[in-house]
């Protein structure tokens, strides 16, 4: 721990969680009878799997996820928790019979954070690199090995 204040846990254990955990829980809920009817076990089996399909988005709040999204991230999330919820249905219902399903494969990132968005560089004019392409070329100056191996930067 970064610090030595003494976490109480019990106060709010909710405080830090998995974005996808109640989604994932209300989309299972929504597709399958058995959990409908109350199977918790089913419905812990289905909830793992799944959410195992979809990568981790630890928060506090949801707001602090929702927040940062587009109208199509959100879409392309809740397609995503679709197919991973029914996926993980179809797996463990197959489980169950005795089959040895596979799942497919998955993509792990989604394009609803900040982080994975892309940043648009802005046009340079012909003749004249960018701030970012002469900070690159200055960093990577060739360097020069002398004959007894240690290495001189060239200037």
């Amino acid at each position: 721990m970064l610090t030595n204040r003494h976490y109480i846990l019990d106060d709010e254990p909710d405080f830090v969680h998995n974005y996808y955990e109640r989604l994932v829980l209300q989309e299972a809920l929504n597709q399958s009878s058995r959990i409908q009817e109350g199977d918790r076990e089913f419905l812990a089996d289905v909830a793992c799997v799944a959410l195992n399909r979809l990568p981790p988005r630890y928060i506090r709040h949801d707001v602090d996820m929702t927040f940062f999204m587009s109208p199509q991230d959100m879409m392309e999330i809740e397609h995503k928790v679709s197919a991973a919820v029914r996926d993980a249905l179809d797996y463990v219902e197959r489980r169950e019979r005795g089959e040895e399903p596979a799942l497919a494969p998955v993509e792990a990132s989604l394009s609803g954070t900040r982080a994975s968005k892309t940043t648009k560089n802005k046009a340079t004019p012909k003749g004249k690199e960018s701030t970012e392409n002469k900070e690159s070329t200055e960093t990577s100056k060739p360097v020069k090995t002398s004959p007894k191996g240690k290495a001189n930067k060239k200037k």
